[in-house]
């Protein structure tokens, strides 16, 4: 078993563990859980090896194969499928020295490693490799693509894949589902509870923690706190442990006070419709939670504007999609019919790559429709959270300037009390937001969009990045917000709660969903299945020409990387070019976030700042271009090779 036992951590000047227990059982699957900050990513340092404890002992049984899920990915130019199957080293050391053995003619060598090969059960490593990605929304052709063209949420996809691809005793998971969608989710779940070893999980998502694990460790007051059970298990007696001490008491009973209000209020307006009622029961569970994250460090509310029209937004007979490099339109929904009333509230489900992030982009005017229209109420005002909604942050401004660049007459104490329900508190209102960790810009993100006070929501994976009492918080403030909501989520806790009704996107179409979350899941699972056998099927009907050997494939390889050599150097021009201009950027957005700037008198000097900026941007975008398009010659020359 791993055994924890008085086991102290100093980190940066700061205990993260001070004398801490913990035993964990062979073959248990357990949730590691805390605020941010708190230890957990140290915590799995320490059982790597990586670090040692400042004072205690950290055993683990000795011959342990341990699986952990790295963090970055090397932008190199292994294949997806090739990297992955290097998660698996000791089948990779077989191979090679079958490789030598078959150069050296060791036949008596040779057979030996045969038979370790068949015994790892290496000849099926390639096809397990393949499955792995296809069950993380990795396409066929995708996985012959380098790791390099990928985009960091898919390099991490990657990394999550190569980690289960190594046979292990104890698997280390850190945030595994943070940049997957719902189907790339259900997936992992079902791994997972097939996994024979002992699973150590850090997840914000208490749904998929619920599928899964079998107890929680919880990071309290630098001890390591253990509950049987899964997720939902824990916020019940964890609950029921705060209950019993008098001085949370009160707090308890306000917050319990305002959740069951709040559901009594709802249940009055309440439809018969199945989602409604399947959101009533979410909502009664979390009053019955509500103690058990009474000492969350988040409040906040999400104002709407005071102003509305009816509809905010109606798209008639819209496609919805985009125009590729050779201006052809490639439509991804087709003849959108949707009006989007004051107080509607939508959640929309589909498979990876149906088009919802496509559909909410065109809701919010990034997207314009391919045909059919897209018209907007009078009194508009929309909030709109993206998937990279991060990068639009600026580096070097502080919290406090993000929204006194929005609202200059509001004054600073003002700006403090509503930063400070996003756990921005003290100086960390005047630091610069390029140090700030992923969950911390997330956070302000949210903040700068609810200081605008739209009357509608657009949401895509908002929670990417949160950590559950911060989730939890946003859950609390959409299921109250009074204006309306779309909402593009992997986090199911989070649709439960505030979508009242749900748009499935699928097979080019956008059409009312009249099922729940469960019966969803069972539907998404089904379609993933057929959609492998049509592909599996078109594979087989397609040639039946056998595989070509091993040095045919090498020098095809290499031949076409000869041929390619051209646009491969020119890409790579093109990315040295984009850094240098990406650098020449963050220079300039640092002089023009220089509060001293704008103190008088140097209009010259801001105009001057701005007119570099735009164009050095030009520039940037003439090159992005450049390089989507070489991208796509070289992923077509390497598809039809």
């Amino acid at each position: 078993m791993i055994n924890l036992q008085g086991v102290s951590v100093l980190r940066g000047g700061r205990e993260l563990l001070h004398d801490a227990d913990c035993r964990i059982f062979p073959g248990h699957k357990v949730g590691v859980i805390g605020a941010n900050g708190c230890g957990k990513s140290t915590l799995f340092k320490l059982l790597l090896g990586e670090i040692d404890s400042d004072s205690g002992r950290v055993e683990i049984p000795a011959g342990w194969r341990i699986a952990h899920m790295a963090q970055e990915v090397p932008a190199v130019d292994r294949s997806a499928l090739d990297f992955v199957l290097d998660g698996d080293g000791e089948l990779r050391r077989v191979q090679s020295a079958i490789d030598a053995a078959e150069a050296g003619g060791d036949g008596r060598r040779l057979a030996e490693l045969h038979e370790r090969m068949a015994a790892i059960d290496g000849y099926s490593g390639a096809a397990r490799a393949a499955q792995l990605l296809d069950g993380l929304g990795f396409s066929h052709d995708q996985q012959q693509n380098p790791v390099r063209s990928f985009s960091g949420g898919w390099r991490i996809r990657l990394n999550l894949a190569r980690a289960l691809m190594c046979p292990a005793d104890l698997m280390l998971l850190d945030e595994p589902t943070n940049h997957l969608d719902l189907d790339a989710t259900l997936w992992l779940e079902q791994w997972l509870q097939r996994f024979p070893g002992t699973l150590l999980i850090i997840s914000h998502d208490r749904d998929f923690l619920d599928a899964v694990v079998d107890g929680i460790v919880s990071f309290e007051q630098q001890q390591l706190q253990l509950y049987s059970g899964n997720y939902s298990a824990f916020e019940r007696a964890r609950a029921e442990r705060l209950a019993q001490q008098q001085m949370q008491y009160e707090k308890q009973q306000v917050e319990r006070a305002h959740m069951e209000d709040f559901v009594r209020r709802f249940r009055a307006k309440a439809t018969k419709a199945r989602q409604a009622q399947s959101r009533l029961k979410a909502l009664d569970r979390m009053a019955e939670i509500a103690p058990a994250h009474v000492d969350s460090p988040f409040r906040f509310t999400l104002p709407a504007a005071d102003k509305t029209s009816n509809p905010l937004i109606d798209l008639r007979d819209a496609d919805i999609g985009y125009v590729d490099s050779n201006g052809d339109q490639k439509v991804v929904v087709r003849k959108v019919q949707l009006g989007i009333q004051p107080g509607r509230r939508i959640g929309l489900l589909g498979p990876n790559g149906a088009g919802k992030s496509s559909l909410i982009k065109t809701l919010a005017g990034e997207l314009a429709p391919l045909a059919g229209e897209r018209q907007c109420g009078e009194h508009l005002a929309i909030g709109y959270f993206a998937q990279h909604q991060l990068e639009a942050l600026d580096g070097a401004a502080s919290p406090m300037l993000h929204l006194q660049r929005l609202s200059p007459e509001a004054s600073e104490q003002a700006l403090r009390d509503f930063l400070g329900g996003y756990g921005f508190v003290g100086d960390r209102v005047f630091e610069a937001v390029g140090g700030f960790s992923g969950g911390e810009k997330a956070r302000l993100a949210l903040a700068i969009l609810a200081w605008q006070k739209p009357n509608l929501l657009l949401l895509d994976e908002p929670t990417n990045h949160l950590d559950l009492e911060m989730r939890h918080a946003l859950t609390l403030a959409l299921a109250e917000f009074p204006g309306s909501l779309v909402l593009v989520s992997h986090d199911r806790h989070l649709l439960a709660n505030t979508a009242d009704e749900f748009i499935l996107v699928a097979d080019g179409r956008a059409e009312p969903y009249d099922g729940d979350l469960e019966e969803y899941k069972q539907w998404l699972l089904g379609f993933n299945r057929e959609q492998k056998r049509r592909a599996d099927n078109a594979a087989q009907a397609s040639t039946g020409k056998p595989a070509e050997d091993k040095k045919a494939q090498r020098r095809a390889a290499a031949a076409l990387r000869e041929q390619l050599k051209p646009l491969t150097n020119r890409l790579k021009a093109i990315e040295r070019q984009m850094a240098q201009l990406e650098k020449a950027l963050a220079e300039l957005d640092n002089r023009l976030a220089d509060e001293g700037l704008y103190s008088g008198g140097q209009q010259d000097e801001i105009a001057q700042l701005n007119r570099e900026q735009a164009q050095r941007r030009e520039e940037l975008e003439t090159l992005e271009t450049e390089w989507l398009e070489i991208g796509e010659q070289l992923e077509a020359a390497r598809g039809d090779s």
